[in-house]
């Protein structure tokens, strides 16, 4: 509740402004611009430096400062307006999920992924995966759709970047404070902080947890470490992905089961439960443990798991998908097919895969055997999943197979910039949020003023450009670093001239490094006199992928070759603030996954509402959002003996000959009216097509009311065995 916020966190507050510690709380102020604005307005310097955390903000401002706040009419008034929006949030009365489905009330989904990218203060995601949940959870929050997430708190979060002169990946390891994070332990009745036991090991381990209020939904974080257990076993969930695959089976068990058992012991019983990526099929496991415990017979109990379940598979790479051999599930999960009912074969069973080994665990297997509905996230990758996956069918042909796709979206008033959103209002009325998914709507965009538009846009543009340079006055402060590196971290970036941004996890796959294939017709397209380009790199390749470190390296080594004049940077230690920043302010943003491996792909269209175009080949979501009027695409090089010189080749000619040429071309007023249409179109498709907002109301209507309303009509489960 607003006015029963941690006092321990925010110590002190006037009387009239007592409500900010309620709103500091709760993650919604991440998408509230107006909220943002206030904290941004008690103390603009200290919000940058705290990373945009409103808690820091409270607890480290002068008290004077507050006491001025308190006695000023306007910032009270301003206050006034975010409490009551925080106050609506208090109840789902008048959401979409309410007013639509009003026999609902009551119900609950049960949200379970590995990791959720909320805001930096709490750095528990490592990319895509995590901030696509985050995204879910907060659409949910907008739509009064009933969800509780389910994750791990790790305490060391993913790991912090950090590239030495060489340009290899330095994986450093820091640990945040959830005391300065709206984050809360979830105690018993008698101030315990043990919720829950797993067994592992043949060690029992008492599970912890915390919770994290986003908006009006919460999120349930997992946690070992605590005092009743053994120090090896309080670090199985400090890290994110950390250590090798014992550790990783170790962290998936407690996210599933001990999932599981904490909402039990807080009294939370889901209706749905749908499982985000194969790391949480542990939960259906445990979920069938619970009715052979009740005495229905194995058949029965498997039934009524897949009538509840939904599962969400993410990647067609095989390395995104965790599999286990039987000695590792047998050394370390051996107890519980003692004690559950379920024996060695069918525990097997429920991850078996029938074109992989017999003895290998396959966790996207068991999320597909346990759960109603198996969905893909884009259309594209939908086709690509029902043919990878088609075996667990026997006889069915591919097209057949009941797997479905939901295309990702992304959270508007999470990644829409303020500027762009004051843009909106007044061009489209500040009730244009309310009808985000009226195409004739949306289409006013298409007469938005180019003056305007272009004004804000040279103004993130500068936002970005002024961040750069104070990241790379904090590297320069903190590291020493050699003048080379300032200009690899981008301090001599023009902000006249076309920028591109390329921010993706470094995998192979994701080909961050194509357009260096030949360098030198690179060389001639950056450097160009009059149509100079430049190209902002950022992201962070796993730490057990050496390969995907090398290619970071290989572009790395570009932004200190002295003949491309410092119009090549990487920003390092890629997080959310960073990608705001990036993702407003660039001009163009780049996407190169060889076809067919990129499931969904969300960074375009982050880009994209912010009325920034895209080039990128036509795979992931791209391939159904492209209309030929939002950016461009590579033409299809599959079937070309050799792919990535065909795109590259593309690339190239596309930058020379169309790109770069329209964003010069000016009036004379200096606006690229040309380079203007394809902005405005960015921003139509994306907000109309690609928001979060969208894809959970699928979610709701293709996956969660059938669950809901209960029966198995249409439910094809895939074979067992």
């Amino acid at each position: 509740m607003l006015m029963n916020a941690d006092s321990s966190k925010i110590p002190y507050l006037p009387e009239p402004i007592q409500g900010l510690a309620g709103i500091a709380l709760n993650f919604s102020w991440r998408w509230n611009r107006y909220a943002r604005e206030l904290f941004w307005e008690i103390d603009p310097i200290l919000y940058h430096l705290s990373g945009r955390n409103p808690i820091e903000v409270l607890r480290r401002v002068e008290p004077s400062r507050l006491a001025a706040c308190a006695r000023d009419p306007e910032f009270l008034h301003r206050y006034r307006r975010v409490l009551d929006t925080a106050a609506l949030e208090e109840t789902s009365e008048g959401t979409w999920f309410v007013s639509k489905y009003p026999e609902l009330q009551g119900k609950l989904i049960a949200y379970f992924c590995a990791e959720f990218g909320i805001h930096k203060s709490v750095p528990i995601y490592s990319g895509g995966l995590g901030v696509l949940a985050g995204d879910h959870c907060k659409a949910a929050s907008d739509l009064g759709v009933p969800l509780v997430g389910v994750g791990l708190l790790y305490l060391k979060g993913y790991f912090d970047q950090y590239l030495n002169s060489d340009g290899w990946q330095v994986d450093n390891e820091g640990q945040f404070d959830p005391f300065i994070t709206p984050l809360e332990p979830i105690l018993t009745p008698g101030d315990e902080r043990s919720l829950a036991k797993v067994t592992l090991y043949g060690r029992t381990i008492h599970v912890g947890a915390w919770k994290m209020v986003v908006g009006r939904t919460t999120i349930i974080l997992l946690d070992s470490n605590l005092p009743e257990n053994q120090p090896e076993d309080r670090d199985l969930t400090q890290k994110l992905y950390q250590g090798g695959h014992e550790n990783r089976l170790c962290q998936e068990w407690i996210l599933g089961v001990g999932g599981v058992r904490v909402l039990r012991a807080m009294d939370i019983h889901p209706d749905i439960w749908h499982a985000n990526e194969g790391h949480a099929g542990f939960m259906m496991v445990e979920r069938v443990r619970e009715y052979l415990e009740q005495g229905l017979a194995l058949e029965e109990a498997v039934a009524r798991v897949r009538a509840t379940g939904a599962f969400t598979t993410h990647t067609p790479v095989p390395a995104g998908h965790d599999t286990f051999s039987s000695e590792q599930v047998e050394h370390t999960l051996g107890h519980y097919w003692e004690i559950s009912g379920i024996d060695r074969e069918t525990f097997l069973a429920f991850g078996r895969h029938p074109e992989i080994d017999h003895e290998t665990f396959h966790m996207t297997a068991c999320g597909m055997h346990l759960s109603r509905y198996v969905n893909g996230v884009s259309e594209k990758h939908g086709v690509v999943t029902r043919e990878n996956w088609s075996k667990l069918w026997p006889g069915k042909k591919a097209k057949d197979v009941p797997i479905f796709h939901i295309t990702n979206g992304v959270h508007l008033s999470s990644w829409m910039a303020w500027r762009v959103m004051d843009l909106l209002d007044d061009h489209l009325g500040p009730g244009w949020a309310e009808r985000m998914h009226e195409r004739a709507f949306w289409e006013g965009v298409l007469n938005m003023d180019d003056h305007a538009l272009w004004d804000t846009h040279e103004q993130l543009k500068g936002h970005l450009q002024s961040f750069i340079r104070e990241k790379a006055r904090k590297q320069w402060r903190e590291k020493t670093e050699e003048a080379m590196d300032l200009v690899a971290a981008g301090t001599l970036l023009n902000q006249q001239t076309l920028t591109i941004g390329f921010a993706r996890r470094f995998a192979t796959y994701k080909r961050s490094d194509l357009i260096f294939r030949d360098a030198e017709r690179l060389l001639k397209l950056l450097t160009n006199p009059w149509r100079p380009v430049q190209i902002i790199f950022a992201g962070k390749a796993h730490p057990a992928d050496e390969e995907g470190k090398r290619m970071l390296q290989r572009v790395y080594s570009y932004t200190r070759d002295p003949r491309f004049e410092g119009r090549i940077a990487f920003l390092q230690d890629y997080d959310l603030n960073s990608a705001d920043r990036l993702l407003q302010g660039v001009d163009l943003w780049l996407n190169l996954p060889r076809i067919p491996m990129e499931a969904s792909g969300t960074s375009g269209m982050k880009a994209a509402l912010n009325a920034i175009p895209q080039v990128s080949t036509l795979d992931g979501w791209w391939a159904e959002g492209y209309t030929g009027m939002n950016g461009w695409a590579l033409p299809v090089s599959t079937g070309h003996p050799d792919p990535d010189a065909a795109d590259a080749e593309a690339l190239y000619t596309l930058l020379e000959r169309e790109v770069v040429p329209l964003f010069y071309e000016r009036d004379r007023d200096g606006v690229p009216r040309g380079w203007l249409v394809s902005m405005k179109h960015a921003l139509l498709e994306a907000g109309l097509r690609f928001t979060a907002a969208r894809m959970v109301r699928e979610y709701t209507e293709r996956a969660y009311i059938p669950c809901f309303e209960g029966g198995t009509d249409g439910d094809e489960p895939p074979s067992i065995g």
